[in-house]
């Protein structure tokens, strides 16, 4: 399954896509809020499971492109968090873009797609999504995105 917006196509990874994969994973500003920056390594074994389960299940965290310009800006989709918690199981939406791609629109655009295919194919009854309390930027598209806050969620993981 790949979606479509007026502006970008999600869709399953390519081989091309792990540079500029790695590339995003490795700067320290679009890995502000997580432990550490992926190697080359890590990062391209991260890419091949998102492709695997791609495969698996018909939707994922798709590769974003935009139409008519890059090839690769990073990712928008969905997942299944593997961690203990109140709220869990759950499908979270996530996304993470290259630093370039920031401020355009492109993430909220490409959720807001992941997200109507969760509720509407999938028939979700509730999507999750997660950011550090820092985070304003990704804290900025869930309010675009309409989502609420759960503070116990914050105090549990």
């Amino acid at each position: 399954m790949e979606l479509s917006t007026p502006r970008l196509e999600l869709r399953q990874w390519r081989e091309e896509d792990l540079e500029p994969w790695a590339a995003l994973n490795a700067d320290p500003e679009v890995m502000r809020y997580f432990r550490a920056t992926m190697t080359r390594a890590q990062s391209d074994d991260w890419a091949r499971t998102i492709h695997s389960r791609i495969a698996l299940h018909g939707w994922g965290l798709w590769a974003i492109e935009v139409r008519g310009g890059p090839e690769f800006i990073g990712f928008v989709g969905l997942n299944r968090p593997r961690f203990e918690a109140h709220f869990m199981p759950a499908i979270e939406v996530g996304w993470r873009l290259a630093r370039a791609y920031w401020g355009h629109g492109y993430a909220t655009e490409a959720a807001a797609a992941a997200l109507a295919f969760a509720f509407d194919e999938l028939q979700c009854p509730e999507v999750v999504s997660f950011a550090d309390a820092g985070n304003e930027r990704s804290l900025a598209v869930m309010r675009r995105l309409r989502m609420t806050h759960d503070p116990s969620a914050a105090a549990s993981g």
